[in-house]
């Protein structure tokens, strides 16, 4: 089912494994100009242009586009309670890597009366965007609203597409967690629309600093307009799991977790790396049993047999890494002997799950650790989200009068190579006399 490419027979440069492996080809830019005429109505019309658009993309017009809190409130009182437990489990263990990953205030003393300060702030106010479509994501509320509360952000909104089997409010169980993480501002409101709104905001609903959350190519090419005017966190891509295998992993356990990742979208990667023939044989015939038996086996099937799917066979481990390395993969989960060894070895993974107990699915919902991960690569110079995400560092410099005159004649002289003079003489302004 899954293609193999062989590349066993011949050592590549990283830049050669970069094209050898397959991966979605997404164009953001081609969505450009169909997007553009949306965000630039949210800016001229604000919540009435996503209401209209709402009407138009969602097939209903929400009854209030901010969700009053009674209802967030009676979607978290109906939750069934085996799935309550399991929201709470997951919100405590997120909670808890996410407050831990909070720096301290950091003070550097250079000589005595000069002393520079890097000090962390929350930003102001942050937009949350959750996406509907093939599924529901309650746990995306938790990996996005999380770490911005332990960040210490004060004002927060969550923004989620209307639906029409509710009303025209989003999912009930994104309403719920909402509900449970004390979030009180959620906008019914999705797509382009939503990041217009979010970024220029309207009476009644004031802008936000920086947006956060995955979202369709839309959503995707709506963050790349208004990143100049607001932050953002990343443009996601298809997401991907590749697999760094050897003959000891258990092909049942590997197939799951290619299957499991394919069943996100049509675009979705999955990639297995290993050198051992006999596995990758095991892997494929394992596929093409197990898929048909999942509830979304057509949009599984798309994802394993299209371009950005396959087996990558190589000559041994170092291959193996090097390519794993060259993917720069969201999600990596190493099978191998010594996985623990192995996965110190790689440098470029959104995130990295290590042995055959610790599978992707489980970071998705409670591991801990954040499923908002780099994809398309950008895992080489770029980290998931988390709670320095949602912080930003100012320098704090205080220096005495001794203590400038200490380093008075070095800046002096540095201004004057630069042919900055005037830079030079507000210091001597301050010399001592």
């Amino acid at each position: 089912m899954l293609r193999t490419i062989d590349i066993s027979a011949h050592s590549y440069s990283d830049r050669e494994l970069r094209r050898i492996v397959p991966r979605s080809h997404q164009s953001v830019d081609s969505m450009l100009d169909t997007v553009r005429p949306i965000v630039e109505k949210l800016k001229e019309e604000g919540a009435s242009a996503a209401l209209a658009y709402s009407e138009k993309f969602d097939g209903i017009r929400p009854p209030h586009l901010r969700v009053p809190t009674e209802v967030c409130d009676e979607a978290a009182a109906a939750l069934d309670p085996e799935l309550k437990k399991a929201l709470t489990t997951a919100i405590t263990r997120v909670r808890a890597v996410h407050e831990a990953q909070k720096p301290a205030d950091v003070e550097v003393t250079l000589a005595p009366g000069a002393t520079v300060t890097q000090k962390f702030i929350p930003i102001s106010r942050v937009g949350l965007y959750v996406p509907g479509g093939n599924a529901v994501y309650p746990s995306s509320v938790i990996m996005n609203v999380v770490p911005a509360q332990a960040a210490g952000v004060t004002s927060l909104v969550v923004a989620s597409p209307p639906q029409k089997d509710n009303g025209g409010y989003p999912h009930p169980t994104v309403l719920a967690v909402c509900s449970l993480l004390g979030v009180d501002e959620v906008w019914a409101v999705g797509g382009a629309q939503a990041i217009g709104l979010l970024a220029y905001g309207d009476e009644g609903y004031e802008p936000v600093d920086l947006i956060t959350g995955p979202g369709n190519i839309f959503v995707t090419a709506a963050k790349r307009l208004v990143r100049t005017v607001v932050g953002i966190d990343a443009e996601a891509g298809p997401t991907e799991i590749a697999i760094l295998a050897d003959s000891t992993a258990d092909p049942t356990h590997v197939a799951y977790d290619l299957i499991s990742q394919a069943e996100h979208d049509v675009l979705a990667s999955s990639v297995l790396i290993t050198d051992s023939a006999e596995l990758a044989r095991a892997v494929d015939a394992k596929v093409a049993e197990l898929y048909t038996v999942t509830l979304n086996a057509d949009r599984v099937a798309q994802a394993l047999t299209g371009e950005q799917s396959a087996i990558v066979l190589t000559s041994g481990l170092d291959q193996s890494v090097a390519v794993a390395n060259a993917y720069a993969a969201e999600h990596l989960e190493v099978h191998t002997r010594d996985a623990a060894a192995v996965a110190a070895r790689i440098t470029n993974a959104g995130a990295i799950f290590v042995g055959p107990h610790a599978p992707v699915p489980l970071g998705d919902y409670a591991a801990g650790s954040n499923h908002v991960l780099p994809t398309s690569g950008s895992a080489r110079y770029s980290s998931g989200l988390s709670t320095l995400t949602f912080l930003k560092h100012v320098d704090i410099i205080d220096y005495d009068a001794a203590a400038l005159e200490e380093i008075a004649d070095d800046v002096i002289r540095l201004s004057q190579e630069e042919r900055l003079p005037a830079h030079g003489e507000a210091i001597t302004a301050r010399r001592t006399k």
